[in-house]
């Protein structure tokens, strides 16, 4: 399986969690490891995430911001902020690419301009 596939796995479960209370365990269940190790990251650093998204989407509160969007981005904040193995820019490209295919029209302009605000910070405060 490829990586892009476990990444939407671990958006899709995380994005369950949110809506239907269930536990993530049991969401995970027979999952592979890099979806684990994504979803179980995210929920991790769930608060700090959204604090990020947050204050990057000026203008909108983080409970305006579709569920499954929300989970999107928190998945590529995650591997931008604490995943070496993973690129920025591939971060944001599966992101943006996973708003393409399931979210609304307007979602994949939304995604694309937080993660690259995030990106420029990123950029701003490596040596």
């Amino acid at each position: 399986m490829r990586r892009s596939d476990q990444r939407r796995d671990a958006v899709f479960a995380l994005y369950q969690r949110d809506v239907t209370g269930r536990e993530l365990g049991e969401l995970l269940a027979g999952s592979k490891e890099f979806t684990r190790e994504l979803a179980e990251g995210v929920d991790l650093e769930r608060a700090g995430l959204d604090e990020e998204i947050a204050r990057l989407s000026r203008g909108w509160e983080l409970e305006r911001i579709a569920a499954l969007e929300r989970s999107i981005m928190r998945v590529a904040l995650y591997e931008m902020r604490f995943r070496d193995d993973v690129p920025t820019e591939v971060a944001i490209d599966e992101a943006v690419n996973l708003s393409k295919e399931y979210c609304g029209a307007d979602a994949p302009g939304f995604v694309n301009g937080i993660l690259g605000s995030a990106a420029r910070e990123l950029q701003k405060a490596s040596p």
